[in-house]
């Protein structure tokens, strides 16, 4: 498989041209920070991924982790060139400047990790949970916590971990029983297990900060009862220093179909001393800061994928020579032409790349937003954040289902090649399937989307997003495609205003078609927003690239909304009707 190339002409695009991202920092009050910059994060984050961390992803899926003795021990170079990840300062990118961070602007952070999910989906998973466990620190901990914990957190000299599943409890975390005694220090006592932990356990850092979900004794049932603590593998002596070995353990390593070379852990608690973050029976809230953010990492670990897949196939479709283009030859100096010029195989490169492309700009609006929500005013904030509620389910869905699809074209478009091991593409696809579960499967992200963003908010957050998109398509400077582009966000807010009537079976039947729905109709907004943008772009390949993909994605990628509209607005009769027996003489 060819190595992996950062996409740094199409973010150069994106910042400086689409996003206009000198204009965007200014706003905001942003003064050391432009395009100049960012150019510079990206150009190194990229050279990074690609020289460091992607060389490592074959050999990490082929040795996988080892549980010896209580400990997990990651592939060969995994631990070293995680090292040199922190000793750069990569960890820090986003963390409060308070605690050593740098603080940067999310629009600079996104393309970074995008590109390392493109290099080593397994490696990237650590990192990434260790900056969602940042944000639930720094928003939700007691100052003593924050002044222990965090600037390790931040820097990557610890890793952090989300404990939230239990055998019993999945999506229903108001089932989960891992309970917490109040110790006479002011400590707890946690003790029950967890499953599907991330970087549960690994030989990286000198210790691990886990954020587990457990119950008070006086604890209301349900999600109501639920609190947050923090639990570090080594508990802390006087000077601050990992000391004592915690009362927790690894059980054991899940064998997993993909990411192998990432630890997932089963984690036994046993009576481990962790302590309150937020306030009592409130973790559910605490922990979400956690979610939200990690659901949107997870749908950059599909666009991440798709980028890899996408390169992947296209070097391959432009070396591999079969048969002669039915328009006429087109090499003639071969034997044959490369496949690249059949039909076919055309329709596959395209689908890949109007959907990999039309997600990394959807990805870099949310990032825009969490910006705005960051750094701007209250009303502007306020208005980012409801953006960014509305948009979180759908960039985690609609990004891994994605990333699955155009991972399984890569492997079409090498034909056999594609399912032999030593091309690299159906890692890809192992590898990426699991996004589609991880942090609430895909279907919770849906009846999320509609049922609570939508319906229960009464559409205030729809209005809020279809203001953004409107913004967008007001600056689409050729009269075709702003009316085109309008017509299609016309639609889509219609059809989002009769979701809102739906009963909650309705919505709940509708809900995947309507997440789907909504993707489909929105990155049709942003591509033709791109093409109208790389209209006067001086690079002759960006430029025809986005017009004639904004074509292909309008006539053969956007038509799929209607079959979701129709399905998302049929009702649903054929799903109550179930009773089970229709199964029975399988």
């Amino acid at each position: 498989m060819a190595d992996y190339q950062a996409p740094l002409s199409d973010y150069q695009f994106l910042l400086r041209d689409w996003l206009q991202i000198d204009e965007h920092y200014q706003r905001l009050g942003l003064g050391e920070f432009d395009f100049e910059l960012a150019t510079e994060v990206i150009n190194q984050g990229g050279k990074f991924a690609a020289e460091e961390v992607a060389p490592l992803n074959r050999n990490g899926d082929e040795q996988g982790c080892t549980l010896k003795n209580g400990q997990v021990t990651t592939p060969e170079g995994f631990a070293r060139v995680y090292a040199s990840y922190i000793e750069n300062g990569w960890n820090a990118m986003l963390g409060p400047a308070e605690f050593d961070g740098q603080d940067l602007p999310y629009s600079m952070a996104i393309p970074v990790h995008e590109m390392l999910n493109s290099a080593n989906l397994s490696w990237r998973l650590t990192t990434m949970l260790t900056e969602s466990a940042v944000l639930a620190v720094s928003r939700h901990a007691t100052e003593p916590l924050k002044q222990q914990y965090l600037a390790r957190l931040v820097s990557g000299e610890w890793t952090g971990t989300m404990n939230l599943t239990e055998p019993h409890a999945g999506t229903d975390l108001g089932l989960l029983s891992t309970r917490a005694e109040p110790n006479p220090d002011g400590s707890y006592a946690i003790t029950g297990s967890k499953i599907f932990i991330t970087g549960g356990d690994h030989d990286w850092t000198s210790n691990i900060i886990h954020m587990v979900l457990a119950r008070l004794p006086d604890a209301p049932l349900g999600v109501k009862g639920i609190s947050l603590f923090l639990v570090p593998k080594f508990l802390l002596n006087e000077q601050g220093e990992p000391d004592a070995l915690n009362a927790v353990n690894v059980g054991s390593i899940e064998h997993k179909m993909g990411i192998k070379a990432s630890p997932t852990c089963v984690m036994n608690y046993d009576g481990a001393t962790g302590w309150l973050v937020g306030e009592p029976n409130q973790g559910l809230a605490c922990m979400f800061t956690m979610m939200n953010d990690a659901r949107f990492q997870v749908g950059l670990q599909g666009l991440g994928v798709a980028q890899a897949a996408y390169q992947g196939a296209l070097t391959y479709a432009r070396e591999r020579l079969q048969s002669r283009s039915p328009q006429g030859i087109r090499q003639p100096e071969c034997k044959a032409d490369a496949i690249l010029y059949q039909p076919d195989v055309a329709r596959m490169l395209l689908t890949q790349k109007a959907l990999t492309e039309g997600c990394r700009a959807l990805a870099m609006v949310y990032a825009q937003q969490m910006d705005i929500e960051k750094y701007a005013d209250g009303a502007n904030s306020q208005q980012a954040h409801k953006v960014i509620e509305f948009l979180t389910p759908i960039c985690k869905a609609f990004m891994t289902d994605m990333g699955l699809e155009v991972a399984s074209l890569g492997v079409q478009i090498f034909g056999g090649h594609g399912y032999i091991r030593e091309w690299g593409m159906e890692q890809l696809m192992r590898d990426v399937r699991i996004a589609q579960l991880y942090e609430g499967t895909n279907g919770i992200q849906a009846a999320d989307l509609i049922g609570r963003k939508l319906i229960r908010d009464n559409g205030d957050r729809l209005a809020a997003t279809e203001k953004l998109f409107s913004e967008i398509v007001d600056k689409i400077a050729d009269e075709g495609n702003r009316s085109l582009a309008a017509d299609v966000l016309r639609e889509w807010q219609e059809a989002s205003s009769l979701c809102l009537s739906m009963s909650a079976a309705e919505s709940a039947g509708a809900a995947c078609d309507y997440l789907a729905y909504s993707a489909y109709c929105l990155i049709g907004v942003l591509w033709f927003s791109m093409a109208d943008c790389a209209s006067g772009n001086g690079h002759e390949a960006l430029r025809n690239g986005k017009r004639k993909t904004c074509a292909f994605y309008q006539q053969r990628i956007l038509p799929r909304k209607e079959a979701h509209r129709r399905a998302m607005l049929a009702g649903c009769d054929s799903l109550l009707a179930l009773s089970g027996s229709e199964f029975d003489y399988l």
